[in-house]
């Protein structure tokens, strides 16, 4: 039988089975907390220090209290990294408002829960992005509210519509326009179009969650001599892009080869899209940006 997995709940590592919060916690009753999904590739954590700083940033724009520091909050991640015996794993950090009353009033809440769940990824082989079919759907971000974007809060129920009205289309993923008309992102990745050599992307004023994975890939991009431009993007420029692509930390890279059943350039992913994907998976299993998990990845770095 194959050892249970352990989650880390409030300072302590429980077994997954016992990972239990109550029923009167605000982040189950009214969405009240904040996450991180982060990934681990060949014992290295990508990123770490951009998501923890990320969390932080979401808790103190809800004046939501983290009990402990980024330090320790670090190093209780590596640990149930260790514990599970992980090195390439999916890791989401939560952070509820804690348990309080039937009421909405968060300072009867006296301390947030912390826990942190670690699971196995298995490694793909792929040398070429999934190709993604997509529909523009009818649910939209808000351009304005901060809470549902900019905040990586644990009020999804936006995005769950989306994928909802996706399933029922018979698509892979839902493309969401903003308030304004303008396209978005997807429910859970950042969208990027690809035209006459030049990357778009839309920008805060779209709805999106600025997302680490679209920060990194940008920069990427910019690297290999891609002129990449934030702007306002249109339904028509997204149909009629030369190349479509998502961005996000479990999805990584994929390519969105049709919208609405109409095909995006000639239906398979472009050269931009085949080349930053190659790249980005290079660089985030080679441990260049990522915290090592254990002191035999320390030595090698």
């Amino acid at each position: 039988m194959e050892k249970e997995l352990l989650v880390y709940l409030n300072g302590r590592l429980v077994p997954k089975s016992d990972a239990k919060i109550s029923v009167y916690d605000h982040g189950l009753l009214y969405g009240d907390g904040i996450f991180e999904g982060i990934r681990a590739y060949n014992g290295y954590v990508f990123l770490l220090k951009e998501h923890i700083d990320r969390l932080y940033e979401s808790a103190d724009f809800i004046e939501l209290k983290i009990p402990q520091p980024k330090s320790e909050l670090t190093t209780a991640l590596l640990n149930t990294l260790r514990q599970n015996g992980l090195k390439d794993a999916y890791i989401r950090l939560v952070v509820t408002r804690g348990v309080g009353d039937l009421g909405v009033n968060p300072t009867l809440c006296k301390e947030a829960a912390v826990f942190i769940i670690t699971e196995p990824v298995v490694v793909s082989a792929r040398t070429e992005p999934k190709e993604f079919s997509a529909a523009i759907t009818s649910v939209r971000r808000d351009s304005v509210d901060a809470t549902t974007h900019e905040c990586k809060s644990l009020n999804y129920l936006n995005s769950i519509l989306a994928v909802i009205e996706a399933n029922r289309l018979g698509v892979d993923v839902a493309v969401m326009l903003d308030s304004r008309g303008f396209v978005s992102e997807g429910p859970t990745m950042n969208l990027f179009v690809v035209k006459k050599g030049v990357m778009y992307t839309p920008g805060t004023s779209s709805g999106i969650l600025h997302g680490i994975t679209r920060e990194r890939v940008i920069r990427l991009a910019r690297s290999l001599g891609v002129t990449v431009v934030e702007k306002d993007i249109t339904a028509f420029e997204l149909v009629v892009a030369d190349e479509t692509f998502l961005t996000g930390t479990l999805s990584e890279l994929v390519s969105l080869t049709s919208v609405n059943k109409r095909s995006i350039g000639d239906g398979t992913a472009g050269p931009i899209t085949r080349r930053l994907y190659k790249e980005f998976n290079k660089l985030a299993r080679s441990g260049e940006e990522g915290t090592a998990i254990y002191e035999t990845e320390k030595v090698r770095a």
